[in-house]
Formats: structure tokens, sequence, C-alpha cells
């Protein structure tokens, strides 16, 4: 970017410091935000916001190795920064990770360092937000995501299957070997970056005719990985304006992270300063638990949560429900409520093939899941006090 945009950026901060903590102010440029990369010297300028990535523990993985390697993982500290230029939105996600891991080819036991961000198509109810994972029914989501990856020959795309061949198994030499593999390198996936809506369990669908138009991108240096995001704020699927919610992953392939293995945020609240609305959801997603923890704590064990649910230090492993460990952390305070009074409104995931066979945590009735918890229909005092106790629940940030 230019000294033009750089400067304007700079001055754009000035109001920025009279908004909440823990939001992601995004200012607005004058300059096409679709140019910038995670090395851009414009990002300098752009105020950061400070998230925490948990670890996801409400499945357990069906692979000893990555389990083991993950067992003791702790929280993540990461910055985010956003910008817009009135038609499309940036961000830059900044995360340690000691170890750079790129994924050459296809291999069942190799896996790439990545990261995504998460929009809510519907985000009218600040109360009522899609399960944090991949959606639920009724309120889907939009999930960008990023794997370091080198070139991948197959497949190319265009169900080629000559182009898939090695050079040395083709009966060219001279110009012919050197005209095929640069015909394989056109070919090439350069890039892995994928868009998906999803609305639940089984239902994530990969975006393929080309009518979600973003980018990213990922470099590394000193231990930290920057991944850039930029995409329109409006399109078929998403309307963003005010405020909205957002959401991001890390996956660290040295840890073997894949699908549920991985590190995740809570909802995050995103203002665009220079647009009026989203008080609301700000308040909501910004606002401590109310509650006493510790009487909450009394009442969990007291209803019998944990002899489904695991929660390090009051209950033995299992995989009769979701584990609870790290709920606290990605969960908003209004989910949390919303599973102890209808547990029917989101079902978590499942069932691990782990679990006991007599204790599935949700049954099919005509082809809806429905949960096996039942509704605590307690008063306002003990729903507060459990869901403080609950929003305890998390990993210490390393």
């Amino acid at each position: 970017m230019t000294k033009t945009t750089t400067a304007l950026l700079a001055t754009s901060l000035v109001a920025s410091t009279l908004l909440a903590d823990g939001v992601v102010l995004v200012q607005k440029t004058e300059r096409d935000v679709t140019k910038l990369t995670p090395t851009s010297k414009a990002w300098e300028y752009v105020k950061a916001t400070t998230i925490h990535l948990y670890p996801q523990t409400a499945l357990v993985m069906n692979d000893k190795r990555a389990n083991e390697l993950n067992k003791n993982t702790k929280a993540k500290e990461a910055r985010v920064k956003a910008i817009h230029d009135d038609k499309n939105i940036a961000f830059l996600l900044e995360w340690p990770d000691g170890t750079r891991s790129i994924q050459s080819g296809y291999k069942s036991d190799v896996y790439a360092d990545g990261f995504a961000v998460q929009f809510p198509v519907n985000y009218k109810d600040p109360k009522k937000l899609p399960y944090i994972g991949m959606g639920s029914d009724g309120r889907p989501v939009v999930i960008h995501l990023q794997k370091a990856v080198e070139k991948i020959y197959e497949p190319n795309g265009n169900g080629d299957v000559s182009m898939q061949q090695n050079v040395l198994s083709k009966n060219a030499f001279g110009d012919s070997a050197v005209e095929f593999v640069q015909k394989v390198g056109a070919l090439a996936v350069k890039d892995y970056q994928r868009s998906f809506v999803s609305e639940g369990f089984r239902s994530m669908t990969e975006i393929k005719d080309g009518s979600e138009k973003f980018d990213a991108d990922m470099s590394y240096s000193d231990n930290v990985w920057r991944g850039t995001l930029t995409r329109p704020l409006k399109d078929s699927y998403l309307n963003l304006k005010g405020a909205f919610p957002v959401a991001f992953a890390v996956w660290d392939g040295a840890r073997l992270n894949r699908d549920g293995q991985k590190l995740l945020s809570g909802w995050t609240a995103v203002k665009l300063v220079d647009s009026n609305g989203g008080e609301k959801l700000v308040a909501e997603l910004t606002a401590a638990a109310k509650g006493d923890p510790e009487h909450g704590k009394e009442l969990i064990e007291q209803n019998g949560c944990t002899g489904c649910h695991h929660i390090s230090g009051l209950s033995a492993a299992n995989y009769m429900a979701p584990g609870l460990d790290n709920v606290g952390g990605y969960s908003t305070s209004a989910y949390l409520r919303e599973s102890l009074v209808d547990p029917n409104a989101v079902v978590v995931p499942g069932y691990n093939r782990n679990a006991h066979p007599s204790a599935l945590w949700y049954n099919l009735d005509h082809g809806k899941r429905v949960s096996t918890m039942p509704p605590y229909p307690l008063d306002d005092k003990s729903l507060d006090d459990m869901v403080a106790y609950l929003k305890t629940l998390k990993s210490e940030v390393k």
C-alpha cells in the first residue's frame, strides 16, 4: 500500500480508543483492501484486538497419537486486525506456532497449519447465535478455510488424469518434457482455500459455484503465523454491517490437528466504527457473566451434570456427553443458558464411537436430532450461577 494509505489509516484510529475493549474495531479506508497481504506495511497502522483461542474439547478423536499430543494443550493468545473500504473487509489474524507445518501432497498422517474465519448468516438476535463449531439447525454459518500447502497436482480441478503422471513415466524428452512440466504446473493447485456453508452436523457444504468471492493467504516468520482474509461486506450469503460476530480457529499440523482437533475463539464482536447499530450485540458479547460461580458449581453437581459431561476435577473421563472443559472459553453466556433450559435448540455434533452404547446423547425423531439431556427450568438466579461457573471452564492461556 502507498504512504497515502498508511497515513489515512493512522489518522482514522484516533477515535478507536473510545470504543469497548474486546471488540475488533474496523476502520474505513479509501483504498482497496483486497490488495492487503499478511506482510503489507499498512497493517502496522491498524489497531489490534487480543483474543484467546481455546482447545476444542467437546469430542475426543479416535486417534491415540493425536490425543496424546494434544492432552495438555493450553489456550493461545492471538491478535486480530480488520479494515474495510465500504465494499470489502480484510482481517489479519496473528497467532504463535513454534513449528511450521506445510502439507505436501495428500498423506493420511501429515497435516498442515491453517486457520478459519466463521460468520453467522443471521445475527439479529445475539442471544441465539449459531453453534460455534459448524452452525446449527436454522442458524447457518459461512466458513472460510485456509491451509499452508505446497503445490498439489491431484486433484487438478480439471479431471485430466494424464496431467497427474510423473514426467519420468512419460515418453517425452527435451522440449516435450519441459512442456509437460509446465502444463502440470499450470494445472496444479497452488493454494488451499475453501469456503463452506453449514447449518449443523453433517451439513457442511463447500461453495463451488464461484458465488463466494474471497481470498486468503498465510505467511510465517519468527514463530508466528499471519493469515489474511478478504471478502465482500455484502453478498448472497452475508450482509455485514454495524456490528457482527466473527469466530476464529487455527490448526497446528505438528500436533496432527484437523477437523475438530483445533483451537478456536468464541464469537467475537466486530464493529465498523463509521457505522451505526450493533450496540446490543456488542454489549452481549462483551458482558461478564453474572452470578455466583461457586454456587453454580454446586448446582452442576447436584443436578447430575457430571454424570454424563466430563469436567476435569469433578468427573471421570467418559464419552457419554460432550466434554465441558474449555466450554467457557468458546461459548457465550446466552448459548450456555439456552443449553440448560432447551437442550434441543442446539445438539452438539457426535456421537463419539467410544461412547457407552446405552448412553447416546441424542436420538433421532423423524430424522431430527433430539437431545437425551433433560431441560433444567430452574429459577433465574440458579441459571445465572450455573452459567457463571461454566464460563470459568477454560484452559489457562500459554
